[in-house]
Parts: structure tokens; C-alpha cells; sequence
């Protein structure tokens, strides 16, 4: 598929924001409509810079308002939705805004397409599949594990998820589901683990770590999810899944103590806190399939290299992230 107008939910976020950039530079023939009800996690400044760019629209906008999604999807060939409620500590809090959000601003948009026959990417997160244990070292996720989810935030997205199969098997819709492992990159809201503790550091604050900091989250860098985006959308087969990781696993003590070691600080600004209610062990997911059948590999998973870029990022941009509600 060779879509040349694209509409992207959520392009105002980390993940859709780059993106947006990342279509922008590989697809000069294509032109975007960016879709975002700029909620506290959305910011303009993400798009800095491409207010000249004539290929580039924002829109301000519910993706829950089905006239607003009808009209844009009327204009575009395909969509990639990646609009959500993703913070799992606020879906402990409050879960209603990630229902309505993440289960039925995906159903409008499913039906805006249906009727329309336009390809839709559904980015989810392979926290719809649970917690695998710290013992099963072999153990990865892969697109047919069953979905386990342990937050409002993982239910909500496996919803949406399911959602989207369910178009498949009963309007023939052509819908393609992504399923990523942690992402880590510029202009990521410092509510995140890696924003957050460099963002404290920096400020001269300790970095709270969950319980005994041994669960362990699998890392990409949003470029090669981008990347993997892009080949999903051209190249996926309607009503497939694929799973998007770099096969990075590491401990989230483990994470803390390179950051600290970039940053040149003790690790007596790590301060042990409450363990979040149903926290997931481990995750890792199995991305054979992806490189399989799309020709998709990660480019930036060298470690420690892809977490030092990241944390250098945020140490040189403290204007962006000092200018975000925290």
C-alpha cells in the first residue's frame, strides 16, 4: 500500500510526534493531517518547526468526535492511530479518561474507516499480554500469546485491541495492529521513567524506583518504532499483529544505575518507594514476524549508546521539558 495522505492521531504526543517527523523525511510525496486534542501529555512544541512545512496540518481535535473524524478521514487514505491515555500510574487513579479515550475514540475511528475503506494502523503496546516471570529468561511474548492485561491502562488498550480484530472478522475492515516494547527518545513527557529521573536529577531531587527496581521492560528507540510504523502501514497484512522490540531487556535498577552513571551522580539519589499496585514483572516480546515478513530491524539498540543519546537529549532541551505541566 502507497497511501499519500495520511492522518495521524495523536501526532502532538512522543510517540506520534516523531512520527509525524519520521513520515515527513521518508515519504516526500506524502502530506499529513495531524489529529490531537493537545491534553496536558500533547504539546506543539514536539512540532517545532514545521509550521512552514505546506505537507503538515494540525488539527485540533477529539478523536472521539465523529463528525471531526469523519471530515479528516474523508481527505486521507490511511490512518495511524496512536492517540491514547498511556500513564499506567494514572489509570490506577482515575481509569474513566482511558476507556473513553483509549476503547472508544478507537471504535469511532474504526467505523470512520470502515465506511470510508481506508487502512488504519492500531498502535497498541505489549502490555495487553501481562507479565511474564524474572525465571523464564527465554520467554518472549509473540503475536499469539493471550492478552493478560494487568492495568486499566493495559485493559483499555487490549480492548481497543481486540476492537480492531473484531472489524476484521465482521466488516472485512483493513486494520493492522502494532504491539511495542518500551520506547525511549526526545520529547517523551517527563511523567515517563527515563524523563523522570533525568528531569529529577538535573533539578537535584532522587529518583523514585518501584519496589526493589527488578522488573525488567524490554527497549526500543522511538526512531525504530517509527520506522516499524511506516513498514506496518505500507507492507502489513490486514488483520495481522506485529510485535516491535529491540530485545533490550533490562531491570529497571539496571536503567537507573546507567542513568545515574551519566550522569555522574550517586546512587544514594535512588529512593526506594511502594511497589504500584499490579506491577508487571517482565516484558519481552518476540519480533521475528515483523522482520520476517517486512524487512523491519531495529538500528539503534546498542547499549548503552541508545540510552545515552536519550539522556543527553534531555539534558540539552531543559527549555521543553521545564515548559510542560508535570
Amino acid at each position: 500500500m502507497q497511501p499519500k495522505r495520511i492522518l495521524i492521531t495523536g501526532g502532538a504526543g512522543f510517540i506520534g510526534a516523531n512520527f509525524v517527523r519520521h513520515v515527513l523525511a521518508n515519504r516526500p510525496s506524502w502530506s499529513v493531517v495531524n489529529l490531537d486534542v493537545l491534553s496536558y501529555s500533547g504539546s506543539l512544541t514536539r512540532l517545532s518547526g514545521l509550521d512552514s512545512e505546506p505537507r503538515h496540518r494540525f488539527v485540533k481535535g477529539d478523536i472521539c468526535d465523529e463528525e471531526v473524524v469523519g471530515r479528516l478521514m474523508s481527505e486521507c487514505d490511511a490512518v495511524v492511530h496512536l492517540a491514547a491515555e498511556s500513564h499506567v500510574d494514572r489509570s490506577i487513579a482515575d481509569s474513566r479518561p482511558f476507556i473513553v479515550t483509549n476503547v472508544l475514540g478507537t471504535h469511532v475511528l474504526l467505523e470512520a474507516a470502515r465506511k470510508r475503506g481506508v487502512r488504519l494502523v492500531y498502535v497498541s503496546t505489549d502490555e495487553v499480554y501481562g507479565s511474564l516471570t524474572l525465571d523464564a529468561t527465554r520467554a518472549r511474548f509473540t503475536e499469539d500469546s493471550p492478552m493478560r492485561p494487568n492495568s486499566p491502562y493495559a485493559a483499555s488498550k487490549a480492548g481497543a485491541d481486540l476492537l480492531c480484530r473484531a472489524y476484521v472478522a465482521s466488516h472485512g475492515a483493513d486494520v493492522v495492529v502494532a504491539r511495542c516494547s518500551n520506547n525511549m527518545g526526545p520529547y517523551q513527557h517527563p511523567e515517563k521513567l527515563i524523563p523522570l529521573f533525568v528531569t529529577n536529577l538535573i533539578e537535584g531531587r532522587r529518583v523514585p524506583l518501584y519496589g526493589d527496581g527488578l522488573n525488567v521492560r524490554d527497549w526500543v528507540h522511538v526512531d525504530d518504532h517509527c520506522a516499524a510504523l511506516l513498514a506496518i502501514l505500507e507492507r502489513g497484512r490486514s488483520g495481522e499483529a506485529y510485535n516491535i522490540g529491540a530485545g533490550v531487556e533490562k531491570s529497571n535498577l539496571e536503567l537507573t544505575r546507567e542513568i545515574l552513571r551519566i550522569m555522574g551522580r550517586p546512587e544514594s539519589m535512588i529512593e526506594h518507594v511502594a511497589d504500584r499496585p499490579g506491577h508487571d514483572r517482565r516484558y519481552a516480546v518476540d519480533s521475528e514476524k515483523i522482520m520476517r515478513e517486512l524487512g523491519w530491524k531495529p538500528t539503534r539498540s546498542s547499549w548503552p549508546a541508545m540510552l545515552e543519546e536519550t539522556v543527553r537529549w534531555y539534558l540539552d532541551h531543559s527549555n521543553w521539558w521545564r515548559s510542560l505541566a508535570r
